[in-house]
């Protein structure tokens, strides 16, 4: 099975599934001399472990990280560093309905043509469970690029159609305590209390939510990403892309620009610097020292207690209804792994560009 890896010089893959022993990645290219210990890991660890909030998921486990290589008295060697954690709350019997039926919204079906056999246990692979490695990993790119001056902020932005209005945020520039004031992790502590009355509400009739997040990169300096295929852009899309939940990603003004002219949509330049910035910190694919800003959509988690119609294994019609420990929606959860996936493409090409500079 190939596409476990992401990055060049700053390599990271993944392993494991969702009810297997454990979990874990693989980082490689992190420079030597960087202090690093499990603490600084399980911090990151614990923002997106399970059972916190009112969107959750009931499995209740520790994501309890073990660093087995790569470090040595409590900085990194330069070698591989691997780190596992232990799946302890992982109940496979849960699935034992659906181990010939393909549930609508998930990977059974397209894992199944393409493998010809598929872990029912949850999603295997394709389980959200997969993404306390990338957390786990983007905890070590965060050690890198925080050295360079950069930090990754992220945020909820909507959920279920409730939208945030950040300029409620009475320190009129968004900071990690004003997210953190919410457990949904919204600035806006209105917006987040009419969030959780209405996943409250879809919880009790089985259903599920979607919404966006706001990915801010602060700190970061000009001259990051390659002007062609490997652009900060479109390497930063491809690995938000790249978490399963994910549907859309919006740099900048996104899609809004179609509705722009050039004149409205450039960015004008000063000695001191941009007066707007509707490219979202990049420019033809490399950043140009402004506040770096992406959005990505979130579907609805597919995993919902409402019949829904679907077919097994030899092609027959059939309904089911997902039983389970299940989030009502992957926000907040999936906030602490976009910021991870975004911290992990900065340091690949801080590295990048460090190998150019000498």
């Amino acid at each position: 099975m190939s596409g476990n890896s992401i990055g060049v010089l700053f390599r990271v893959t993944t392993w494991g599934e969702s009810h297997g022993p454990a979990t874990g990645a693989v980082v490689e290219g992190c420079p030597p001399g960087i202090d690093l210990v499990e603490e600084d890991i399980q911090e990151a660890l614990d923002r997106r472990k399970p059972g916190q909030v009112v969107s959750s998921s009931p499995r209740r486990e520790d994501d309890i990280v073990e660093i087995l290589s790569g470090t040595f008295q409590g900085k990194t060697t330069g070698t591989p560093i691997s780190l596992i954690i232990r799946n302890t709350d992982a109940q496979g019997r849960d699935y034992e309905d659906v181990r010939e039926i393909f549930r609508p919204g998930h990977g059974d079906y397209t894992y199944f043509r393409k493998y010809g056999i598929r872990d029912h246990r949850g999603g295997g692979r394709a389980s959200g469970r997969e993404t306390a490695a990338r957390v786990a990993a983007g905890a070590v790119a965060c050690k890198i690029i925080s050295q360079a001056g950069m930090e990754v902020l992220a945020y909820t932005k909507v959920l279920g159609g409730i939208v945030a209005d950040l300029n409620r945020v009475s320190s009129g520039s968004i900071s990690r305590g004003d997210i953190t004031k919410s457990s949904l992790l919204c600035p806006d502590t209105d917006a987040a209390k009419a969030m959780e009355k209405k996943l409250n509400e879809t919880r009790e009739r089985g259903d599920s939510l979607g919404g966006i997040v706001e990915i801010l990169v602060r700190g970061c300096p000009a001259g990051l990403g390659e002007p062609v295929f490997d652009k900060m852009d479109a390497d930063l899309a491809k690995s938000l892309m790249g978490i399963g939940t994910v549907k859309g990603v919006e740099i900048g003004a996104g899609f809004s620009v179609a509705h722009m002219t050039g004149s409205q949509a450039n960015d004008p330049i000063t000695p001191d610097g941009f007066l707007s910035n509707y490219a979202g910190g990049m420019l033809a694919g490399i950043t140009n020292g402004e506040e770096i800003v992406i959005r990505v959509a979130c579907k609805p988690i597919s995993s919902i207690s409402i019949p829904q119609q679907t077919i097994n294994v030899r092609g027959e019609q059939v309904q089911t209804s997902v039983r389970g420990r299940h989030d009502v929606s992957v926000i907040p959860r999936i906030i602490p792994v976009c910021e991870a996936m975004v911290s992990m493409v900065l340091a690949d090409h801080l590295l990048r560009q460090k190998a150019i500079a000498g």
